[in-house]
Order: structure tokens, then sequence, then C-alpha cells
């Protein structure tokens, strides 16, 4: 997976906006609030259920907790161990549980 991959993806949720931090990293964000970062070590880091998080940390699965995020649910895979249809499944995921802590009023806002 690339990053312009992962761009098109982020980019095509509702309300999503992508700004550049970090040194350099890609950053998305509905609401002000982070959803996805690629490029952070070399890979698509974001935000997973509990759930999520243990199929995907656990051994034998593709990725590994986000360094300085992991306490938050947040989880790292490997751009290139990331296919597109699991990517667009694991950042709408996470946009959809990031949007669903916006106020009322920030989600009426949004479109959302």
């Amino acid at each position: 997976m690339t990053r312009e991959e992962v761009e098109a993806i982020a980019l095509a949720l509702p309300a999503a906006e992508k700004v550049i931090q970090w040194g350099g990293s890609e950053v998305y964000k509905v609401g002000g609030k982070v959803f996805a970062i690629c490029g952070l070590r070399g890979g698509l880091s974001f935000k997973v259920s509990e759930i999520g998080f243990m199929a995907l940390t656990d051994e034998g699965g593709p990725g590994r907790q986000a360094p300085y995020l992991a306490k938050g649910s947040w989880v790292i895979v490997d751009l290139d161990d990331a296919g597109a249809d699991e990517a667009r499944g694991w950042v709408a995921a996470s946009h959809e549980l990031i949007a669903a802590k916006l106020t009322r009023k920030a989600r009426a806002e949004l479109g959302l």
C-alpha cells in the first residue's frame, strides 16, 4: 500500500481533512480530531476498538501497538503489510470511532 492510496481512502470519508504534522507525517482528521496517521515510523496508525486492538496486535496479527498512542487503542501496521481493502476498513472504522466522540453540534456542522 502506498501513501497515495491511504490518502485517497481517508479523504473519501465524510468531513475528513489532511494536515502534515510531526516531522512530515500525513495526519487525517475529522472535526479536528486525529483518526489516522500515515508515515509515522513507515506505517499506518489508526484507532480501533478493544477487540480490534487485540485482533490486530496479538501474535500473528499484522499490527503492533502504536508508539505513544497504545493506551488509546491505536495500532500501527506497516504500509507494506496492508492491503487496500483491509486499510479501507481500518481507516473507515477509525473515522467512525473518532466522529462518534464529537459533540452533537460538531457532528451536525460537519454533516455527520
